[in-house]
């Protein structure tokens, strides 16, 4: 159980110390994901930035994940679900537009006119406050992969065990503080999971200017 996002940032700080003053950038993911990179990119001396994936919802059930977009349109889908439910191709088509549409917005919102840092052969920490199903974790790091950093490590304070072993096929490496059983969610490893506001988003990233 960790008290907040920035305890578990500290402690996920402590097992990537070994990155320390290294060719090093700290990919965040908004909103919580965050508030756990700034004190890993302090902690270690890197800069910091944002990588945002968005569910992709199925129809009627916007809280079933039938799979995820990144920025750039790289789209992760699972195809087990779609042919369950039978998700016609042009819903899908329209909801990665919507998304990626609305990731833009929020990149703009939360960085304005601040250049996105190069990470090409550089080591890449993508961090989150936890993952459960893991399909927007993936679609980051595909997303990653394709502008070409010498590796990619994902670390998160917690995840279900299965989930986090889908993820080491992923990234390159993979740092999971707490592996817990039984799983349901990941606020129910935090004492305090209140949302994260836009707000202190934007505060974070002027932090490290």
């Amino acid at each position: 159980m960790f008290k907040d996002r920035t305890e578990a940032g500290k402690t996920l700080a402590e097992a990537l110390s070994e990155y320390k003053d290294k060719n090093t950038i700290v990919l965040a993911i908004p909103r919580g994901g965050v508030v756990v990179a700034y004190e890993v990119a302090k902690a270690l001396n890197a800069p910091l930035d944002l990588i945002i994936p968005r569910k992709i919802g199925a129809p009627s059930q916007p809280e079933l994940a039938i799979g995820a977009v990144t920025e750039d349109g790289t789209t992760i889908l699972n195809q087990d679900i779609i042919q369950y439910l039978r998700v016609p191709d042009d819903y899908i088509k329209t909801e990665v537009k919507r998304q990626v549409e609305e990731i833009k917005r929020r990149i703009q919102r939360y960085l304005g006119d601040k250049p996105r840092l190069s990470i090409e052969g550089k080591v890449v920490i993508l961090i989150d406050d936890g993952v459960a199903t893991g399909a927007t974790t993936r679609a980051a790091i595909a997303s990653i992969r394709k502008r070409k950093p010498a590796s990619i490590v994902l670390a998160i304070p917690v995840g279900p065990p299965d989930t986090v072993k889908e993820l080491r096929e992923d990234a390159d490496k993979v740092i999971c503080l707490m592996t817990p059983e039984p799983f349901f969610a990941i606020g129910q490893f935090y004492e305090n999971f209140e949302q994260t506001s836009d707000e202190e988003v934007i505060q974070i990233l002027n932090k490290l200017k």
